[in-house]
């Protein structure tokens, strides 16, 4: 049963990449011009405006170092994952609702955003939830 959960895991954290550069495209278009990639990078990692993307960033990274360890992930693992996926993007309650508030106004103004979030919302249906 854990080799599917790898795979799940992975789809997921493809689809989460989709979402999080879409999140980077909407908020750099609420920013304005900035000049060359490198500038771009600069400005996504540096500046206050993109800082609540950060979160999904670390947890992304989280995502891939657990894909890179060599036992498939747990069924309990999956779940603490979902928990914390949802907690973010909905429909758990918030644990960061800044970022509740600007990915919500995000997916309003990009219909692609939306579809990316469905997209996510169909991985992250596929990882085990635990009984509480």
């Amino acid at each position: 049963m854990t080799e599917p959960n790898r795979a799940d895991l992975r789809q997921l954290a493809s689809e989460l990449r989709k979402l999080h550069k879409l999140l980077i495209d909407c908020q750099s278009r609420v920013f304005g011009a900035v000049g060359t990639p490198f500038d771009h990078l600069q400005l996504v990692t540096t500046h206050p405006d993109f800082a609540w993307l950060r979160i999904l960033s670390e947890f992304m990274v989280e995502i891939d170092e657990r894909l890179d360890e060599e036992a498939a992930p747990s069924d309990e693992e999956l779940a603490a994952f979902r928990t914390t996926l949802e907690q973010l993007i909905g429909p758990a309650p918030a644990s960061q609702p800044a970022f509740r508030e600007k990915y919500l106004a995000a997916l309003h103004d990009s219909p692609e955003l939306t579809i990316q979030h469905g997209a996510l919302r169909l991985a992250l249906g596929k990882l085990q939830r635990r009984p509480a």
